[in-house]
């Protein structure tokens, strides 16, 4: 065979292989390509939506772990005032109630004293009933009146 006509039937051949390639082949090749950058693109996009709802959510989050340890706080603060005033409180009842007591003492002393008083008053008017009728029944002497007052006065 002739060299040219090889190479003329060649680029026949190539020029078919490349129409062939261009015409069915290529086509689904860039399509796949075309979906896969897409996807890409799509997946890129998402990771930077993702992302930034993730930062916002951190935010939020952090926000209201914020927000739940303030109300922490003042509810432990309003638990610390109302034991302190319940304290408080008890303590008064009980300053109160003690005080009470003591006025209820010291009004049982002051009525033992009364009674005391006259109970003693009584002994010690018995004494001088006594002291007089011993010295009425004995003869009036300075001295034996002296003597009875003596001992009237060491039992009072």
């Amino acid at each position: 065979m002739n060299i040219n006509a090889t190479l003329f039937l060649q680029a026949i051949v190539f020029a078919v292989l490349v129409w062939f390639t261009m015409r069915f082949v290529w086509p689904p090749i860039t399509k796949a390509i075309d979906e896969r950058t897409q996807k890409i693109a799509d997946g890129l996009s998402a990771a930077e939506r993702a992302r930034l709802e993730l930062t916002q959510a951190n935010r939020r989050v952090e926000e209201q772990l914020a927000a739940a340890r303030d109300d922490a706080a003042k509810r432990l603060a309003d638990a610390e005032r109302l034991a302190q005033s319940m304290i408080e409180e008890a303590k008064a009842r009980a300053a109160e109630e003690g005080a009470k007591i003591v006025a209820a003492a010291r009004a049982e002393a002051q009525q033992e004293a009364v009674k005391a008083r006259e109970v003693l008053r009584g002994q010690v008017a018995e004494l001088a009933v006594r002291g007089a009728e011993q010295i009425l029944r004995r003869e009036v002497d300075r001295r034996a009146h002296a003597e009875l007052l003596a001992r009237l006065a060491a039992e009072l």
